[in-house]
């Protein structure tokens, strides 16, 4: 029984197969002939914008054994309603039954194969769908459809809303897309914390507003701060980029400047300048003092307070009082006058001592140099600066020429050369070849000097004298003994 069932079960499951592929190829023949059966060509889709032209094509592409009587072209509002609005027949000619679009069509070609039509001076209205519809025997009507898409740039603006400076966040600044299409959109760009709200309103003529609203707390801070409105559209080439500038009112804060703890009996320049914060700027601006009179010796000038001479009338408290239309503003400087003119080094006479100072380290920098170089080749020169010796005394422990021992007996000795010491044969006393310039040198080129008075005569030597020229060296020459 199990084999009769599998040849059942086979043969059921080809015969799905089979029917499954008979299904496939009708729908694919079905879908070849659809798109064989498409013989008016045109475009699908269409731009434009107001004022402009544009040609809506339309041709018949299969006229093999089709009779073409006649062509229409039918405009499909976005409500749904139809109207010709231009009708061709090879022997009536042409025809434009609809007003709205009479005077603004035409036939580009007058004939059947190619009855394409231009529309002028577009209207944002005249969106919709457009079919060229062909009358035909034996096959009937055949037709094709254009979308046309009206195009508009949105007209831009921004502009600030002016408030008053609170504590609830209300709307300072707006920024509108009017009458675009598609909608624009439109971003803010600010510092801060804000918010933003917008709506859109459709005008009947098929473009669209939006409006865009900037909200934030007001301060005295915001005003004159700078937002920007950002607009993005289709039909923008870039982006459109406007700055606004806040404006916030409030009332005036004051404050008083000029006072430098410096009023002196006698001074004429001393000034009080009153400066106010307001918007709007403040309508009048006023100074006086506690007794509501200022002293005969002050004069004032718009926003300024000034002392012809100052003296102890002017020992007081000045106040100044700024008004708008939002508040007033008051502040006060109380001035004390000094007897004398106090001497306070300002920062220019300090700067001028020290460039002083600075220039006079500066230069004898330099003649110190100077003087040094001159004084090393002085050195380099010159005669030695260092002092001779004492006179040497003949006989004296200090003597430099001393007398040697006796030679040992029979000892003869032979001449000397200039400087050695030579002993007579009958044992006297040494005598010492020194020149008379070697022996005036030892004395720091003056003749020895004797002690007890003896003279030369008594020494027995023929007296030294001093041959040192100068520049010489007092120097001894090397005795050898």
């Amino acid at each position: 029984m199990a084999r009769e069932k599998r040849p059942a079960a086979a043969a059921a499951a080809a015969s799905f197969a089979l029917t499954n592929s008979w299904l496939m190829a009708a729908a694919l023949l079905l879908t070849a002939r659809g798109v064989a059966g498409q013989k008016v060509r045109v475009e699908e889709e269409l731009e434009a914008y107001p004022t402009e032209s544009v040609d809506l094509r339309c041709m018949f592409v299969d006229g093999v054994g089709t009779k073409l009587t006649q062509v229409s072209w039918i405009f499909e509002h976005a409500d749904g309603q139809r109207d010709n609005i231009a009708v061709y027949h090879p022997t009536y000619g042409e025809s434009f039954p609809n007003q709205s679009f009479r005077g603004r069509v035409v036939f580009l070609q007058k004939s059947l194969e190619n009855p394409s039509i231009r529309i002028s001076n577009l209207k944002m209205s005249d969106a919709g769908r457009y079919t060229c519809e062909y009358a035909t025997y034996p096959t009937g009507n055949e037709q094709g459809t254009t979308t046309l898409i009206m195009l508009a740039k949105p007209k831009n603006s921004a502009k600030a809303v002016t408030v008053q400076a609170g504590s609830r966040s209300v709307i300072v600044a707006s920024c509108d897309a009017a009458n675009g299409k598609p909608v624009a959109t439109i971003k803010w760009i600010s510092q801060g914390t804000f918010t933003v709200s917008s709506n859109t309103e459709s005008n009947p003529d098929g473009t669209v507003t939006l409006r865009s609203q900037y909200w934030t707390v007001p301060t005295p801070a915001d005003n004159d701060r700078e937002v920007s409105c950002r607009v993005d559209q289709k039909t923008l080439e870039r982006p459109w980029i406007h700055i606004v500038k806040l404006s916030v009112e409030y009332p005036p804060t004051v404050s008083i400047e000029g006072y430098d703890n410096n009023w002196y009996v006698g001074r004429s320049d001393a000034v009080l300048t009153c400066v106010s914060n307001a918007n709007p700027p403040p309508s009048e601006i006023a100074w006086t003092t506690p007794s509501g009179f200022l002293p005969d010796t002050v004069m004032v000038v718009d926003n300024k307070l000034m002392v012809k001479k100052v003296d102890y009338a002017v020992n007081t408290t000045f106040i100044c009082e700024a008004k708008n239309k939002l508040g007033t503003g008051r502040q006060q400087m109380s001035t004390i006058v000094i007897e004398k003119r106090p001497i306070i080094p300002g920062p220019t006479t300090g700067a001028i001592i020290g460039g002083i100072i600075g220039a006079l380290a500066f230069f004898g920098a330099i003649i110190g140099a100077v003087f040094l170089i001159r004084k090393c080749k002085d050195d380099e020169n010159g005669p030695p600066k260092h002092k001779p010796p004492p006179p040497v005394k003949a006989g004296s422990s200090t003597e430099m020429l001393h007398k040697p021992s006796a030679p040992p007996a029979g000892l003869e000795t032979a001449p000397l050369s200039r400087g050695e010491v030579y002993y007579e044969p009958t044992g006297g006393e040494p005598v010492s070849n020194l020149d008379d310039e070697t022996t005036g040198a030892l004395n720091g080129g003056a003749a020895p000097v004797l002690d007890n008075g003896n003279d030369l005569e008594s020494s027995g030597h023929e007296p030294l004298a001093a041959n040192i020229s100068r520049g010489e060296s007092f120097v001894s020459p090397a005795m050898y003994v």
